[in-house]
């Protein structure tokens, strides 16, 4: 796979946490906001599923 992703295990900052509310909330796909988000798809589901999110499932 030619997707790395350096920042494994990373803390969310709050700046991001915003973003992921923002793109969340316009209906953007998950590996629309991971990509933005430079993390992976699992990260996003996961920090969205604990901040209680609801991601569109478009791929």
């Amino acid at each position: 796979m030619s997707d790395k992703f350096e920042r494994h295990r990373q803390p969310w900052k709050s700046d991001e946490l915003q973003k992921l509310h923002r793109l969340a909330a316009k209906g953007m796909a998950v590996r629309a906001i991971a990509k933005a988000l430079n993390r992976s798809e699992e990260s996003v589901k996961d920090r969205a599923k604990l901040d209680g999110l609801k991601i569109a499932k478009l791929h």
